[in-house]
């Protein structure tokens, strides 16, 4: 079967930026929905389109077209009175972001009586290299095309 709009596609996918240092051995399997429904990079998702299980690429994506550029508007500070116990530098909290909406801030640093947070993902501001195998490509069920996501071993579990 051919990768087309609503096929449900199962990846290995190792990881890593222009040097080569590896942020995803790509051991683990992951699966998406086909289609433009933002599961994975467009370029990524296009160079997958007609493609069949065991095609391999690699694909090369400049940093705003992977997890986009920095915005230091999302690095910001907050009281450590306020801050929930037992999270630890590395860990995420929820809060609103500039433009009032929720969103997953990293842990960067507990200095004192301030926590340091970043809004961005860790990989923005980074080129990046995907080196994809396509595993295996199915039908999408009705219910994973009308919930935008693969259910089942390697996608989304409800």
């Amino acid at each position: 079967m051919k990768i087309a709009k609503d096929t449900a596609v199962t990846l290995r996918m190792k990881v890593t930026d222009a040097q080569g240092f590896v942020y995803d051995e790509g051991r683990e399997p992951v699966a998406y929905l086909h289609g433009d429904y933002d599961n994975l990079f467009p370029k990524l998702e296009a160079a997958l389109e007609g493609q069949e299980a065991g095609f391999q690429t690699t694909v090369a994506l400049a940093a705003e077209d992977a997890f986009g550029e920095r915005d230091e508007a999302l690095v910001t500070t907050m009281p450590k009175a306020d801050f929930p116990p037992g999270i630890k530098v590395g860990g995420q909290i929820q809060r609103l972001g500039p433009d009032g909406e929720p969103r997953y801030y990293f842990v960067t640093k507990i200095k004192g009586p301030v926590v340091l947070l970043d809004g961005n993902h860790p990989l923005c501001g980074k080129a990046l290299r995907f080196s994809v195998k396509v595993v295996d490509v199915r039908a999408a069920t009705a219910e994973e095309i009308a919930h935008q996501h693969v259910h089942g071993e390697h996608g989304h579990h409800h």
